[in-house]
Order: structure tokens, then sequence, then C-alpha cells
């Protein structure tokens, strides 16, 4: 097995019960039933004659199918770790998803450990003479899947539900006019773009391209906290994926009676709150299909040992939160960003591809530690696959249209002809 997907597939301990990954949350399908011999004794224990027994026949576990491919995962876990040793990134992960049901193709979070030696520290650090308790915190560490088992600051992708929030509630269109000055004034707070100088005049378009702080900040005060929080809801953003794997964990948002305008204005560019990546991925790729809800999973069907179907898995899809036509204008602009705007970096010849930029600093802000993503999709009229890398303290350079686009793009060139996607002359209907 070796490190491939090993925080997804997990392990199982010496009792053969799953330990971490699929292999707890699919335990009792997995492991079957040992078979037993019932006979009946007297009060002293002793078998009596006569009566008989009765047998119960030892059951095989089954087989899970899952959405996991093999092929896929390996190319992307070369990627991150391509990425990782190039920037000398504390750790890299990365979603690989279909945005139409919700199965996930790949993955990845770089390092990984070694399947075959599962108590083996993958740090390189030396375990001789350390506590078990240290140890064993080092192991949990180790095993969790950051994907869904950790939270982040989104930072800029987060402007993807923003926008999706005002365009739906029809507080901003595309020909919007706005002014970027480098900052703005909220509250007694001055709040800066990334650009510092200024983005000046622009529409909203070009506010998205640019992935300009101010004008994502004007579209959440003009929704307010009651809509945005509205929005959050509608979008699945306070609840957790019901994604088949053990441990996800919430959303940490600001409650809502304490969220003033700073909070709005910061939120509204993916700062002050903290998400997991599947969350984000799975909102992201309901915004983007046409508006209809899906769950994250890996299960696909349950099997009986000689191959045969014995239950297909079913999820939870099929609700809609956004209005197809919104989907749609979302899809437009999230194109033009990687057409014209800062995902230019994730362009693949040949295909439509959307997408967002992120560049977000963890706490404390004075570590200059990074966090540096980008979420993309293709094609971009009709998504059959989602994107999301995250590099985490990336040295050097640190945007993610930088060093984040390149890898989607590099995956999206592999991966998109390996799935069956054709290539396109079409080009983008332009809505403005």
């Amino acid at each position: 097995m070796g490190t491939l997907a090993s925080k997804v597939l997990g392990f199982t301990g010496g009792d053969n019960q799953g330990i971490i990954g699929l292999e707890v949350e699919y335990d009792d399908i997995l492991k079957g039933k040992p078979g037993k011999i019932l006979t009946t004794t007297d009060a002293r224990g002793i078998e009596l004659d006569g009566i008989g027994e009765n047998r119960e026949e030892p059951q095989k576990g089954y087989t899970l199918r899952i959405s996991l491919d093999a092929d896929i995962q390996k190319y992307v876990q070369q990627a991150a770790q391509k990425v990782m040793e190039e920037k000398q990134a504390e750790r890299v992960s990365i979603l690989l998803m279909n945005p139409q049901n919700g199965e996930i193709y790949a993955c990845v979070n770089v390092p990984e450990f070694d399947l075959n030696e599962p108590f083996e520290l993958n740090s390189g650090m030396d375990a001789e003479g350390m506590s078990e308790e240290k140890k064993q915190d080092l192991l949990n560490q180790m095993w969790r899947n950051p994907c869904l088992n950790d939270t982040y600051e989104p930072g800029s992708t987060f402007k993807i539900i923003t926008m999706a929030a005002g365009l739906a509630e029809g507080v901003v269109s595309l020909n919007d006019s706005f002014y970027c000055p480098g900052y703005k004034l909220v509250e007694d707070r001055r709040i800066h773009c990334a650009n510092r100088r200024g983005h000046g005049a622009q529409n909203f378009v070009k506010g998205a391209e640019n992935s300009c702080n101010p004008v994502f900040i004007e579209v959440g005060l003009r929704l307010g906290a009651d809509k945005y929080y509205q929005y959050f809801r509608q979008f699945g953003l306070m609840e957790k994926t019901g994604i088949d794997l053990p441990g996800e964990a919430g959303t940490i948002m600001h409650q809502e009676e304490n969220m003033g305008e700073v909070e709005l204005a910061t939120v509204s560019f993916g700062q002050s709150f903290q998400i997991t990546p599947i969350r984000l991925a799975a909102t992201v790729s309901s915004l983007i299909n046409g508006g209809t809800q899906i769950t994250p999973h890996f299960g696909v069907a349950i099997e009986s040992s000689d191959g045969e179907t014995v239950k297909a898995l079913e999820y939870s899809n099929g609700r809609k939160i956004l209005d197809g036509k919104i989907s749609e204008t979302v899809r437009y602009i999230l194109e033009q960003v990687v057409e014209e705007g800062s995902g230019r970096n994730a362009a693949v010849e040949g295909y439509r591809i959307g997408g967002k930029t992120a560049t977000s600093q963890t706490l404390p802000r004075s570590a200059n530690r990074y966090i540096s993503s980008f979420l993309g999709f293709a094609p971009a009229n009709d998504p059959k696959v989602l994107a999301l890398c995250i590099i985490h303290d990336p040295q050097g350079i640190y945007y993610g249209g930088t060093i984040a686009a390149p890898v989607v793009r590099s995956i999206f060139e592999n991966i998109l002809p390996y799935l069956g996607v054709d290539k396109s002359d079409e080009k983008p209907y332009n809505q403005t």
C-alpha cells in the first residue's frame, strides 16, 4: 500500500478493527463475522449429550467500492509532494472531486504516512526515549486528515460565497461600478486591499478578476449580517458536509449577534473565521453545478467477495441552494478570473477553466506565515471536476495565483483527458 491515500484508507489494529479512515467508517461492513458453535452445558459447564449443537458459519466481510481513483490519487500526490519540496512548505492538501455528484477522485495530504508501518513517525523524529504519551500525540497528528479534520482561514476563495450571495440577493450586478483606492474604511478601521496602490475604477467582474478586497467588502456590507447569515445557512456552511470519514470538523464563525460591520467586512473576503477544505469544496461545487447541494463521499457501493453489488450507497443530494441562472453567472465570473485575472496561471490550452486564487495569513499575523491556495473547476461551462489546492507556509513567493494555480493547471492537463473531458474551441459567453 505504501503512502497512497493513507489518511483516507486508514488501517486496522491487531484486533482487525479499523483505527482511522474508511477502515473505521465502514468497519462493520468490511470486517465480517467470526463463526460460532453453540452447545448446551450443565451448571458445571459439562456439555450435555443428545441436545446437539448450533453452528453459525463465519461470514466474509464485504468489499467497499470507492470513488477514489488510484491513478489520479497517485498523480495528485506526486504534484503535492513536488510543490511541498520546491516551496519548502509545511504541508500541502489537495482535493479533487466531481461537483455534480460529490464523488471524490483524490484526497491528498502530504506528508502522508506509510500504511505498512502506520506506527512509525513520518517526521524522521527519533521516537527512542520519547514518552508513550508524546509519541501517541505525534501519531494522532500524523494520522489526521487536514482536508476534513482541520479548519483554516480560506482567504479569497471564499469570495465565491460572497459573490453568489450578492448576486442571488440582487445587491450587486456584473456591471456595478466600484472604486478601490487600496483600502476601505469600515467604522474606524482602514481595511487594505492586497494591492495597496489600489485598482481604481472597475466593475464587479473586474473586481473579481483583481481579487479586490474593497469590492467584496462593499458587497458584504450591502448584504448585511442578517442576509449574509441566511445565505451561510442556505449554502450549508454552518453544518458539516456529512462526508463518509470520521472526525469532520465544523465551521468556526462569528456569532450572528456579534457580527458588526468590521467582522462582516473581513468575512466577506475570507478572513477572521475558519472552515474545513471539504466544506469549502462541497459548497462551491453546489454553487457552480447549477445550484444543487451535494454530499462529498468516497463510498460508492458495497460488494460481495465475488464482485456482485449488494447495495449502492446513496447520499443526500438534490436540495436546491442557488438559482441555476445565478450559478451560470458565478461560473462566468470565475472563468474570467482565469482568462483575464489573478487565476491566469491555471489556464489550460483547449479547456475552459474557472477558478479563484487566495493568499491568507495565519495567526498570529506578525509571524508572516501564509496559506496559498487555488480552487479551480473544468470545464467552466459544465463542470466535471473541481480541485482545491492548499499550500501551508510556503517559503519565498507565497501568492496563491503564483504557486497554487500552476499545481491545479498541471493536474487538469493530465486528469481532464484521462476523465474523457474533450477539448473545446468554444469561448466564454460575454454576460457583461
